[in-house]
């Protein structure tokens, strides 16, 4: 018997999206972002290499999360474009 798919209709943030968003985004504009930022820095050794990518790779997630939580919140005060930001109409 199949499994029973839950629904929520959360009230004001969704932080389901704002986590799926964070990551998303996070990978497509961290990666890019962290190999151009290491061509200007000297990492002599695979462990200065992972230190440097960790570093601004947290930094571009905080900043990422930040942004996709305001828009959230601020998307949440208005319910026609809270259907627009989870893809119903």
């Amino acid at each position: 018997m199949p499994h029973r798919v839950e629904r929520t209709d959360p009230d004001g943030v969704d932080f389901g999206w704002v986590m799926q968003v964070t990551f998303v985004t996070t990978i497509v504009a961290g990666a890019p972002l962290v190999a151009a930022l290491s061509t200007t820095t000297t990492l002599p050794t695979w462990g200065a290499r992972a230190a440097f990518a960790v570093r601004v790779g947290a930094l571009v997630w905080f900043v990422t999360a930040v942004l996709a939580y305001g828009y959230a919140r601020r998307a949440g005060d208005d319910p026609d474009d809270a259907d627009a930001r989870s893809g119903t109409e």
